[in-house]
């Protein structure tokens, strides 16, 4: 795989995430109401209490209960540990149903963008927005560019769009990001009256 993201966490988080394509999605599906830096590093702090790095058919038939203990174990993994343990090991039973256990055969068998897409909003937790942020992460960190995969990203797929963990490279860009979140959040809670 080859990133180029560099969030501030642990190098070792940094670099699971470079090889490890289930890492990636993890991170990913972790990203939802906690920082970037929780979500990306939650991978390599799950295989550290694990003791190895895990495939997508072992948390797929995890027990579910001992699974949640791992990921509430304080610090916890996320701020919603028995929801989040639960959707990650849902992503990871459609990654061994539909792609015999290879996180990466959900982008690498995509031919276009738009196929991509469809196949990321197919995962648990998966929204429009979610999947094409993760369109824009692949095509943009780790050279994942199927034909048309700008477009499938939407506005998450600009050059310079600065909106999500498709753009952190650096201290500077994960300022620019959390820039256009504030902007959001405020746009939305102006329009609420």
């Amino acid at each position: 795989m080859g990133m180029t993201i560099s969030l501030p966490i642990d190098p070792q988080a940094n670099e699971l995430l470079a090889r490890d394509p289930l890492a990636v999605l993890l991170g990913m599906t972790l990203d939802q109401q906690v920082t970037m830096e929780k979500a990306f590093s939650s991978p390599y702090v799950l295989a550290q209490r694990l003791g190895h790095e895990p495939t997508a058919a072992e948390l797929a038939n995890y027990d579910l209960d001992a699974l949640i203990a791992i990921f509430a174990k304080p610090p916890a993994l996320h701020r919603f540990p028995k929801a989040f343990a639960a959707r990650c090991q849902d992503v990871c039973r459609v990654i061994v149903d539909k792609y015999d256990g290879d996180a990466a055969a959900l982008w690498t068998g995509a031919s276009t963008g738009a196929e991509l897409l469809k196949r990321i909003q197919e995962l648990p937790g998966y929204g429009k927005q979610k999947a094409q942020i993760l369109v824009a992460l692949l095509g943009k960190r780790y050279g994942v560019q199927p034909e048309g995969w700008r477009e499938a990203a939407g506005g998450y797929g600009g050059e310079d769009a600065y909106r999500s963990v498709a753009d952190v490279v650096d201290d500077e860009s994960l300022a620019r990001v959390r820039e256009y979140k504030k902007q959001i959040k405020a746009d939305a809670k102006a329009a609420k009256g």
